[in-house]
């Protein structure tokens, strides 16, 4: 686990850097600020939810990497579902905090672009999560590790830099 460890330290701090680099980007939508943490947050979350569950089936012997396999499908369509019902939520929920005179932080988003930009990142994000769980699981049990040790690490830490940066071309490219 350890050089796991260190390789997943190193690409945090460059977590740091991507922000650093993007910033203009968000401080020229205020709105976007909003969104980082939450982004961050929600990918490495929904990657680790998949993760532990494919993990625990997999331990439990339910688990076949296989096409025909429904376990995973059914997990990441519901991965996916909460994702929707999450990001979509969280656009409606930032805008409405720009609206706030006490939170006011302006932005000059639309409802329409802030919810666009939350919701299509953010799905963007829950499909890269999703990938990230299976492949990461399916390696690290081909490997011979436990899958509980090694795939919630890699995919949170994976989805922290791919999530701002996910957010940032988004935005870029719907603004």
């Amino acid at each position: 686990m350890m050089p796991i460890l260190v390789a997943l330290s190193v690409l945090e701090m460059g977590s740091g850097y991507v922000l650093h680099e993007l910033e203009r980007t968000f401080l020229d939508r205020p709105t976007l600020l909003v969104l980082v943490p939450v982004m961050i947050a929600m990918g490495g979350n929904l990657g680790s939810v998949l993760s532990s569950r494919l993990s625990t089936r997999l331990h439990l012997g339910t688990l076949e990497f296989s096409p025909r396999d429904t376990t995973i499908l059914t997990n990441v369509v519901a991965t996916l579902a909460l994702a929707a019902t999450v990001f979509a939520a969280l656009g409606v929920t930032a805008y409405g905090l720009t609206l706030i005179p006490v939170v006011s932080i302006g932005g000059g988003m639309t409802l329409r672009e802030t919810f666009t930009v939350s919701f299509v990142s953010g799905m963007a994000l829950a499909v890269v999560a999703v990938v990230l769980s299976v492949s990461a699981t399916y390696v690290s049990y081909r490997m011979g590790l436990d899958p509980d040790d090694t795939t919630i690490p890699v995919v949170t830490n994976l989805c922290d830099i791919l999530g701002v940066v996910i957010l940032a071309v988004v935005a870029s490219l719907t603004l």
